[in-house]
C-alpha cells in the first residue's frame, strides 16, 4: 500500500495539452515529455506517411496528427511517443469489458492505463475527446486526470474495474501501457 508520504505527480490541464499532460503524469515525470518532442513525432508521423495530403494554407495550423496551437494530439502520436520509450500500447476490447484486464498485474509489467473519453465543455457547445492516465503506484491506483484539481485515489481494483466499465460504456477507449514490448 501507498505511505501518506508517496509524492504523486500531477500536471493539470492546459488548453488541448491532455495528451502531454497524461504522459508525463504516467511517467510520474515533469518533462518526461514536452510539447515540442510530441510536435517532433507528430511532424514525423506526417512525414513518414505515405499518403501524405496536399499543403494548404490551413495545414499550418491544423496538421493531422495536432494542432499547432493547442496540441491536441492523436493516438498516433501517443502510441509513437510510448513505443520511443520502449512502452507498448495494447488497445483493450471493449467487447469483453474491464474484468478482461488484470489490474492485478505488476508495476514492472503494467505501466498504467490510458483512457481516450468524450467530453463536453462550456455548457455542452463544445464537443471532444480528453486523455486520461490510471497508475497505480505502491500498490494503489491513482485516477491522474488532468482536469481533477488533484489526483484521486481508487479504494481498490474493483472501483478501478467499475469506472473502467463506465468509460467502456460510454463510449470511451482503453489503452494498456505495457512496460515490455509484446
Amino acid at each position: 500500500m501507498a505511505s501518506e508520504n508517496t509524492q504523486i505527480y500531477h500536471e493539470r490541464q492546459r488548453l488541448q495539452f491532455c495528451l502531454l499532460h497524461s504522459l508525463n503524469n504516467l511517467f510520474q515525470q515533469k518533462d518526461a515529455f514536452t510539447r515540442a518532442s510530441l510536435n517532433e513525432i507528430a511532424e514525423k508521423l506526417v512525414l513518414d506517411d505515405p499518403n501524405k495530403v496536399t499543403w494548404t494554407p490551413i495545414s499550418a495550423l491544423f496538421k493531422p496528427h495536432h494542432n499547432t496551437i493547442t496540441g491536441n494530439y492523436d493516438i498516433n502520436v501517443l502510441i509513437a511517443a510510448l513505443e520511443g520509450k520502449g512502452k507498448s500500447v495494447i488497445w483493450h476490447d471493449r467487447r469483453n469489458g474491464a474484468s478482461m484486464i488484470n489490474l492485478d498485474a505488476s508495476e514492472e509489467t503494467l505501466m498504467g492505463i490510458v483512457l481516450n473519453v468524450s467530453v463536453r465543455k462550456f455548457g455542452g457547445i463544445w464537443k471532444g475527446r480528453h486523455w486520461v492516465a490510471l497508475k497505480k503506484i505502491n500498490g494503489v491506483w491513482y485516477n491522474l486526470d488532468s482536469d481533477l484539481v488533484a489526483p484521486e485515489t481508487f479504494k481498490d481494483t474493483e472501483e478501478v474495474r467499475g469506472f473502467l466499465d463506465y468509460i467502456i460504456d460510454n463510449g470511451g477507449e482503453v489503452l494498456l501501457v505495457m512496460n515490455e514490448k509484446q
